[in-house]
Order: C-alpha cells, then structure tokens, then sequence
C-alpha cells in the first residue's frame, strides 16, 4: 500500500468519525483501476434504521469523494450497535 492509498483510507475513515462519532470502522482499499474502498461499520445511529437508509447515510458522509470520483466503487457493510 502506498502513502497517498493509507491516506485515502483514513480521509475516509476521518469523515465517517465526523459523522458516527461512535462507529467501530474498519476500511480496506483495492487501487488496481480506481480507488475501490470497503467500509464496515456499526453504529447507534443505525438503529432502527433500514439498510438502505443505514448505507445512505455513509453515502452522504463521503459525497465529496464519490462525486469527484476520488472513491471508484464502495462497497458498504454496516449493522446497529
């Protein structure tokens, strides 16, 4: 992994704190032809809340990112505390 994949790996992580202050995350990144990133969190802030609405949530948290096409694919897993 080179310097610039950890550091897009912790922006993300970064951005998703600001948002699930409580998550346990874990990401791991693939950067063959594109920045693929893998999210895997739980969170209180899922509770209740459907899967597709969990993984809109994470979306929105990195928009910046995916519009600009930093994130090539994200593949989301997440689950309530």
């Amino acid at each position: 992994m080179t310097s610039s994949e950890f550091n897009l790996e912790q922006i993300v992580r970064q951005k998703l704190l600001e948002k699930f202050p409580d998550a346990d995350i874990e990401t791991a990144g693939s950067y063959s032809d594109g920045a693929h990133i893998q999210v895997s969190m739980i969170s209180e802030k899922f509770k209740n809340l459907s899967l597709l609405e969990q993984h809109s949530l994470v979306n929105e948290a990195l928009s910046d990112l995916l519009a600009d096409r930093t994130i090539h694919a994200l593949k989301i897993k997440t689950r309530a505390k």
